[in-house]
């Protein structure tokens, strides 16, 4: 009996030492990994997201300040990004360079009115998509958004294998490089501002009708009795007047009377 309590304690820490190796050998768990990142969706080209803006465009080549100031105080750059967004047509734009602004006769751009600027960029956007190999086939004039082919503003394309000639009544240029296309946009480099002539020339005024002819009144042409009378001798060809002949026809009476 004395040796069971003896070896009891022995067998209890044996028990208690068999059951923690276990939990103490094991690894602790680890800790939980983070989440995995959901990449970004990539980058919209201007064209799939629906906001083409052309003046971002011309900016991003670094020659076209002119141009992009005149399509931002007339305001069209913004109509041309929502043309382009709700239009399937599409549009084509010539873009002069800094160079030509330069080149163009001094105070050509000052001379004209707010509304002629607008026209004058106008002038430089065709309202529907053409590729050079469209030009090709183009009929002209082309119609722009200043106007139809209604010859204030015309415009005629030509092409010479690659390269596109721009005529207008007053100006022959080149496009010297293609700046954006995307099959709805097509940005065209170009060496000179297109000017039509309908912008620094006025339209003729319409013809006037003929002036009728002033009718004198009636007190007018018929003489007064006052008025001598003229009285012609057409076998001399002296004019008497009424008292003259009345003193003549007296003195032959006298004559008579001593006859």
């Amino acid at each position: 009996m004395k040796q069971f309590f003896l070896t009891f304690p022995l067998l209890f820490s044996f028990l208690f030492f068999f059951q923690c190796t276990p939990a103490l050998s094991q690894s602790p768990a680890p800790a939980p990994a983070p989440p995995a990142l959901v990449p970004a969706p990539p980058a919209l080209s201007p064209a799939s997201s629906g906001s083409t803006d052309v003046t971002a465009i011309l900016g991003k080549v670094g020659h076209f300040a002119t141009f992009i100031r005149l399509l931002k105080a007339s305001q069209l750059a913004d109509q041309l990004n929502t043309q382009l967004y709700k239009s399937n047509q599409g549009l084509t734009v010539f873009a002069p360079t800094d160079a030509a602004f330069a080149n163009l006769k001094s105070g050509t751009l000052n001379s004209l009115t707010d509304q002629q600027k607008y026209q004058l960029v106008q002038f430089h956007v065709l309202p529907s998509f053409f590729s050079v190999s469209q030009f090709q086939t183009a009929s002209n004039p082309l119609r722009t958004q200043a106007g139809g082919s209604d010859g204030q503003f015309p415009l005629n394309v030509t092409t010479t294998g690659n390269q596109v000639n721009i005529t207008t009544d007053m100006v022959n240029a080149t496009v010297t490089d293609t700046v954006y296309t995307d099959r709805q946009l097509a940005v065209y480099e170009v060496d000179k501002v297109l000017l039509p002539h309908g912008l620094f020339v006025p339209p003729p005024p319409p013809p006037t009708a003929p002036l009728k002819s002033k009718q004198r009144p009636a007190s007018e042409s018929t003489q007064s009795n006052d008025t001598p009378h003229v009285q012609v001798d057409t076998s001399s060809g002296i004019q008497l007047s009424q008292h003259a002949l009345r003193a003549t026809s007296s003195i032959f009476l006298v004559l008579a009377a001593f006859i």
